[in-house]
């Protein structure tokens, strides 16, 4: 069975849990901006962004006492949320690439 976490450390579990969801959302939308955008601060903001997901997620991980499995679940997860925007990005740009390119006007 699954112990809960202890009291003390549970505002610091719900507080980088919390943290885990904004950092990943905002490393998300810095980059597809700096993507649109190719101006170099947005794509340090992106990566530090990153590195505040990474630090959440070490700190989730030492409030919880994670181990075992738990870990490795940890780790996908960070590897996850680093390449998870990059794929969706290039899933995005193939599937409307035929919505760029003009389209001539056929012949009746």
């Amino acid at each position: 069975m699954i112990e809960p976490v202890a009291l003390e450390d549970f505002f610091i579990t719900f507080f980088s849990s919390a943290l885990i969801i904004l950092a990943g959302a905002s490393y998300a939308l810095l980059f597809a901006w700096s993507k649109v955008n190719s101006a170099t601060s947005i794509k340090v903001v992106t990566y530090i962004s990153y590195f505040a997901l990474i630090l959440s997620v070490a700190e989730l991980t030492r409030a919880a006492h994670f181990q075992g499995y738990w870990l490795i679940i940890s780790l996908v997860m960070v590897i996850g949320y680093f390449f998870a925007p990059i794929g969706i990005w290039h899933l995005c740009v193939k599937t409307n690439a035929d919505d760029l390119t003009p389209k001539t006007e056929e012949k009746r």
